[in-house]
């Protein structure tokens, strides 16, 4: 990643400022990349493909970061994360479990308030601490305190078939009991893109905190309840659910209903990227499945024509502040496919206005 030069920078943000299209987001990952065209990557390279602990690692992080941007960022956060009374807790179903896997359903209807935005959502398991533990030498093995619980964001595709989005991952102590939060914001709002109508699917894979079979064998004592045929009533996974009142906390200079078109007024209005229906994206973009890339509509004011005579030009309504992407890709190297993460700067439009000759005049 460090060959990676300051003009690629700099030709992302202008592409921004021109007018954010799929096209325009291809070549600027392109050139982020330092590739000349989308690898030729198949379905097929995606089979047993295995994510390593370190990439899923270094991705969650960057994903963590980017969340808390995002959160820092919201009006009256102390606010927010009260949540809406009788409404943002969900109690989920059990389809399946097993000792390294548990897939969970949660019923959506109604749930998320008329004109409001989904700012975090957390999934909440409660943790049983182990009654037995595997015997081992302790000599020949080194001490296992933790197991990775990862979360996983379900598709439920036409066909049938299954495609899932990791959305959270994070190292969970084997001997406590209690509750354990995971953020599923991303999964949520990625449900509200694409399956609105029907309810959403969570799953959570439990695996070794590192590699080998001991760690393996630790994890599988790590219970959540719902996991046993004994415990199915209690402890159920709840999701919580905190909102944004957007007619009262909307984010500065956000589009209403045909605002733009009407009014000619600039502004930031949704534009929400799939990966995952776009070609040439997916099966290059691991994750995320998608993301609200955001960009800006309407027109400015122009200036009265002596200032024309001074060599300025059109003020025109552009992005003024953007912020990056974290996303894991695919790379070809020959015969072989590696995953790589990066963070992809200027992804996302945060906020617009009009500008001219490249002078932001907010």
């Amino acid at each position: 990643m460090g060959r990676f030069t300051t003009w690629v920078l700099c030709a992302m943000l202008i592409v921004l400022v021109e007018g954010f299209t799929h096209e325009d987001m291809k070549d600027a990952m392109l050139k982020k990349l330092g590739l000349n065209e989308v690898p030729k990557i198949q379905k097929r390279d995606l089979e047993n493909l295995v994510i390593p602990a370190h990439i899923k690692n270094k991705y969650m992080s960057m994903l963590n970061l980017h969340n808390a941007r995002k959160r820092r960022s919201l009006p009256s956060l102390a606010g927010i994360l009260r949540g809406i009374p009788g409404n943002a807790d969900i109690s989920g179903e059990i389809l399946y479990s097993d000792t390294t896997r548990q897939r969970m359903v949660f019923d959506m209807q109604a749930r998320i308030p008329e004109n409001s935005e989904v700012t975090m959502a957390e999934l909440k398991l409660f943790k049983k601490a182990p009654q037995k533990l595997p015997l081992s030498d302790k000599r020949s093995h080194r001490p296992v305190n933790n197991a990775r619980v990862s979360v996983y964001w379900v598709e439920i595709l036409a066909d049938g078939s299954n495609r899932t989005s990791l959305v959270d991952s994070r190292l969970v102590p084997i001997h406590e009991t209690g509750w354990k939060s995971f953020d599923v914001t991303q999964g949520v709002q990625y449900w509200l893109k694409t399956s609105r109508d029907a309810p959403m699917y969570l799953e959570i894979w439990i695996e070794g905190e590192r590699p080998g079979s001991y760690a393996a064998e630790m994890a599988k004592c790590v219970r959540f309840t719902s996991q046993g045929p004994s415990d199915r009533t209690l402890g159920k996974p709840e999701l919580v659910l905190y909102t944004l009142n957007l007619e009262e906390f909307g984010s500065r200079g956000d589009c209403e209903e045909s605002t733009a078109k009407k009014n000619n007024v600039c502004c930031r209005e949704e534009y929400f990227i799939n990966f995952r229906e776009l070609t040439w994206t997916q099966y290059w973009i691991i994750e995320p499945a998608g993301y609200q890339a955001f960009r800006c509509a309407g027109g400015c004011k122009q200036p009265k024509n002596p200032l024309r005579h001074y060599g300025y030009g059109e003020r025109t309504c552009a992005v003024v502040e953007s912020t990056p992407l974290p996303m894991m890709y695919l790379v070809k190297k020959g015969e072989y496919t590696e995953i790589e993460v990066a963070e992809f700067p200027n992804m996302i439009v945060e906020k617009c206005g009009c500008t001219m000759d490249n002078i932001s005049v907010v």
